[in-house]
């Protein structure tokens, strides 16, 4: 039987969950997810965990913060004048995402963590950063 290895084609079912317990994301009810090896489209840690799998193989493994979606970084986190949004941040919520430019004009996911008078906080930061995680993984597929 094959080993998925750089270059396959994989099928997988997964859920993941946080050190507490808590899930925070999964394929089980819906159509299992693909992806190629070797690409860099997974965490590291997800993917140095596919290979070497077979077809039918499972496994539960915790991934390291700083091999899944690093630690926090506090410089992420940014106070903003409530003008710089859209009507003047009429209508932002606490958890809502917005894509925003960095000076160099590259795009960067921020979220609402706080909202004052006069200013917001955003946090740059991936909402799963700093957190180690869980996944069950099971291997449905192999192609070349």
């Amino acid at each position: 039987m094959s080993k998925a290895k750089d270059g396959d084609n994989v099928t997988f079912h997964y859920t993941g969950t946080l050190s507490d317990g808590t899930q925070f994301d999964s394929s089980i009810g819906s159509d299992p997810m693909g992806a190629k090896l070797g690409e860099g489209n997974l965490i590291p840690g997800f993917e140095s965990a596919l290979i070497g799998m077979t077809v039918g193989d499972s496994q539960t493994f915790t991934i390291p913060a700083n091999q899944a979606y690093g630690e926090r970084k506090a410089d992420l986190v940014q106070t903003m004048d409530l003008d710089s949004f859209p009507e003047g941040g009429a209508s932002i919520d606490i958890g809502q995402a917005y894509e925003m430019m960095t000076h160099d004009g590259q795009p960067v996911q921020v979220t609402v963590t706080a909202i004052e008078e006069s200013e917001v906080t955003i946090d740059g930061n991936h909402q799963l950063a700093g957190q180690d995680l869980t996944f069950d993984l099971e291997l449905m597929r192999i192609e070349d």
